[in-house]
C-alpha cells in the first residue's frame, strides 16, 4: 500500500511539472526560510510569498493543496518544508528570547541616535524577524548625514571597543549609508527580505524616504508592507548639535576622509585573501556607504537557498523558478509603496 501511495504521488508530481504562481511563491518563501530552520505562520507566508496575492482565500487554498499533497508540512499553526518538526520549538524559543532583547535594542538605538551625524537607526538581522538565539547579535542599520558617514561610524566603533569591550552581542553596527544614497544596490531575495523586515527606531520621515528609494523590493516580495510600529521622530540634543557645529567644516571633511582611508587600509590588509569582487560585495567601502559583512553571509544564504530549491525539485519531480535579480527590469519598476 505504501509503495502504491508513493507511486501515485510521483505520477501526480510528474504530471504537474509547474505549480501555479501562488503555490510557487509560497514554496519559494518556505524554502528560503528553511535555510534558517524557521517555519512560517499563514500571515508570514502571505508577507513573504514571492507572488502578488490580494485575495485572502488564495493563500489558504494553496496551503491546503500543498499540505494535502505532502509538498509541505503543517503543525501548530506553522508551515514548513522540512521533515524536522523540532524547528517549531526552536522558533518559539527564539521568539521568546527576541522579546527579551527588545528593550536592549531600544536602549542602544537611543545611544546610537545621540552620536554626531546619525540621522536614522533601524534594527536589522535576526531580531528584526523576532528571533534570537545564544549566538545572535543585535544588528543596526544606520543612516548618516552626507560626507560624515565614516566619522560617525568610527565614533560608534570606538564607543563599542572602549565601553562595550568590543562586544558585538548588543551593538553590531555593520551597515551604514548616508541620506543621499538611500537605494541599496544588491537587489536579490536576501536583501529584499532584510529591507522589508527592518524595524525603524529613529526618524520616521527618513524611513519613509528610504522605503520609496527601494520599491524594487516589491519585485521579490510584492505583499510585504513596511513596519507599522510608531517611530521616534528625529531630534538633536545640545551636545550633538555642538559637536556637529564644530565638525561641519574643513576639519570634519578631513577627519571623515581620514577615517575612510584608515579603515579601508586595515580591511584590505586583514582581508587580503578576498578577490576584488568579494571585497566589494562583503566590505563595500565608499564615501556614502560602509558594509561590513566579512563572513559573506548574503552569498552563503543565497547558495543554500538555491540548493534547497534544487533538492525540492529533484525530490518531487517538479519545477520551481524563483525570481532572479534582473537589473534592467528592476530599473524600470515604477511601483510605489505609497500609491
Amino acid at each position: 500500500m505504501k509503495d502504491m501511495k508513493n507511486e501515485k504521488e510521483i505520477v501526480f508530481a510528474a504530471e504537474k511539472k509547474y505549480f501555479n504562481e501562488i503555490e510557487r511563491g509560497i514554496l519559494n518563501a518556505l524554502l528560503y526560510f528553511d535555510v534558517f530552520k524557521y517555519p512560517l505562520t499563514k500571515e508570514e507566508i502571505h508577507k513573504y510569498c514571492q507572488c502578488k496575492s490580494n485575495l485572502p482565500g488564495e493563500i489558504n487554498a494553496s496551503l491546503d493543496f500543498l499540505a494535502g499533497k505532502n509538498f509541505i508540512n503543517h503543525s501548530g499553526g506553522f508551515y514548513f518544508v522540512s521533515d524536522d518538526h523540532s524547528i517549531i520549538e526552536r522558533r518559539i524559543n527564539g521568539n521568546i528570547l527576541a522579546d527579551k532583547f527588545d528593550s536592549t535594542a531600544k536602549k542602544y538605538s537611543g545611544i546610537i541616535s545621540k552620536f554626531p551625524y546619525v540621522r536614522a537607526v533601524f534594527i536589522s538581522g535576526s531580531l528584526s524577524k523576532s528571533y534570537m538565539d545564544k549566538d545572535s547579535d543585535i544588528d543596526y542599520f544606520i543612516i548618516t548625514a552626507p560626507s560624515r558617514l565614516w566619522l560617525s561610524r568610527t565614533l560608534l566603533v570606538l564607543f563599542k571597543k572602549t565601553f562595550l569591550l568590543n562586544s558585538h552581542k548588543y551593538f553590531c553596527v555593520n551597515y551604514f549609508i548616508d541620506d543621499t544614497n538611500l537605494e541599496i544596490p544588491d537587489k536579490n531575495i536576501f536583501t529584499a527580505t532584510e529591507l522589508v523586515t527592518l524595524i525603524p527606531m529613529l526618524n520616521a520621515d527618513l524611513f519613509e524616504k528610504f522605503l520609496k528609494a527601494n520599491t524594487w523590493t516589491k519585485y521579490f516580495l510584492p505583499n510585504a508592507n513596511p513596519s507599522g510600529q510608531p517611530v521616534k521622530k528625529y531630534s538633536s540634543n545640545y551636545l550633538k548639535s555642538f559637536l556637529e557645529k564644530i565638525l561641519n567644516g574643513f576639519i570634519g571633511n578631513k577627519l571623515d576622509d581620514l577615517c575612510l582611508k584608515i579603515t579601508l587600509k586595515y580591511w584590505k590588509k586583514k582581508f587580503i585573501h578576498f578577490s576584488p569582487e568579494d571585497f566589494e560585495n562583503a566590505l563595500r567601502s565608499k564615501k556614502d556607504v560602509s558594509k561590513h559583512h566579512p563572513n559573506k553571509f548574503q552569498e552563503k544564504v543565497l547558495a543554500l537557498y538555491y540548493a534547497k530549491i534544487e533538492q525540492f525539485e529533484k525530490k518531487h519531480v517538479v519545477s520551481l523558478s524563483p525570481k532572479e535579480p534582473v537589473r534592467t527590469l528592476l530599473n524600470d519598476v515604477n511601483t510605489s509603496l505609497f500609491q
